[in-house]
């Protein structure tokens, strides 16, 4: 999985293999400054996200905190970080923001409220090796909480998929109790089942009409098939990416359990609590094996 992952997957998405990894045992770390590297790397069971997969985060500044780290060790804090490396403000925050510092135990707010009190918002030169060390000026920083709510819609913006359950982001509670491993029990009958869309496969039926095929993951990870015929297709079509509450009648052909949908409807996901106040509350749940 680390090595597909690596490789940008192959028919599904960076974020598939990610989950299929972590519901084989594998326990998903985003990157950190201190462990990771341009690719992804797995310790044990910890698989710690490469820095290539951070949109927006640049080769040079890549290259240059690896070097910079091989040569001199971990780093101590944000502070010997920013020392160290000769980074825009705006790159130190990619990586504030998907909790590469974490180790420092410090509030990601703080660290980014530090970070632009510290660096300049333009390309600084590289870094020169000073007689004597600079001593940085301590700000008192005020204290700033942050909540794993954030941390998913960092992670979103960062990486394209959350680290979390996605259900957690639901503004409604999930409903429906049925899950996809029950489905067998179902041949025949109609249910409801909500499920988070990975692909869709579009094809056209002999007389022109478009038709889909759809993948879904149900609330504990697991996969959910459905076909979407013609009238159905047209009547209720894919939203982009989300969770839908889908509505049909469970088939089997060929050993293989599928739902022939009757409707489908995208569920409305909570606003981002960067930008709303108050934040909305976030939905957990331990036994949640998809986040």
């Amino acid at each position: 999985m680390v090595a597909t992952i690596n490789n940008f997957g192959g028919f599904y998405s960076t974020e598939l293999y990610v989950h299929e990894a972590r519901m084989h045992g594998g326990i998903i770390e985003a990157p950190c400054v201190n462990t990771s590297f341009n690719e992804t790397i797995i310790i044990g069971k910890h698989i710690y996200l490469g820095f290539m997969f951070l949109h927006g985060l640049e080769v040079k500044t890549i290259k240059k905190l690896l070097l910079d780290r091989e040569e001199h060790g971990a780093f101590k804090s944000l502070d010997d970080c920013i020392e160290r490396l000769s980074i825009s403000v705006e790159q130190i925050a990619i990586l504030i923001k998907i909790n590469a510092f974490r180790f420092t135990g410090v509030n990601k707010r703080e660290l980014l409220w530090e970070a632009h009190l510290k660096t300049s918002k333009t390309v600084i030169q590289d870094h020169v090796i000073n007689l004597f060390e600079t001593k940085r000026i301590d700000y008192k920083t005020p204290e700033l909480p942050s909540s794993a709510l954030e941390d998913a819609f960092d992670a979103l913006e960062l990486l394209g998929f959350t680290l979390c359950n996605p259900f957690s982001l639901l503004e409604q509670t999930v409903v429906q109790p049925l899950r996809a491993l029950q489905l067998p029990k179902f041949k025949n009958r109609n249910i409801s089942i909500e499920g988070y869309l990975v692909t869709t496969k579009n094809t056209v039926t002999s007389s022109g009409k478009y038709m889909h095929f759809g993948t879904f993951l149900d609330y504990d990870g697991n996969f959910i098939d459905t076909v979407h015929f013609p009238p159905v297709a047209s009547k209720y079509p894919f939203r982009g990416k989300g969770i839908y509450t889908i509505t049909g009648k469970v088939i089997e052909e060929f050993d293989c359990i599928t739902i022939e949908v009757v409707t489908m409807e995208k569920l409305a996901v909570i606003q981002d609590p960067r930008y709303s106040d108050p934040p909305p509350k976030f939905i957990t749940n331990t036994n949640r094996r998809i986040g």
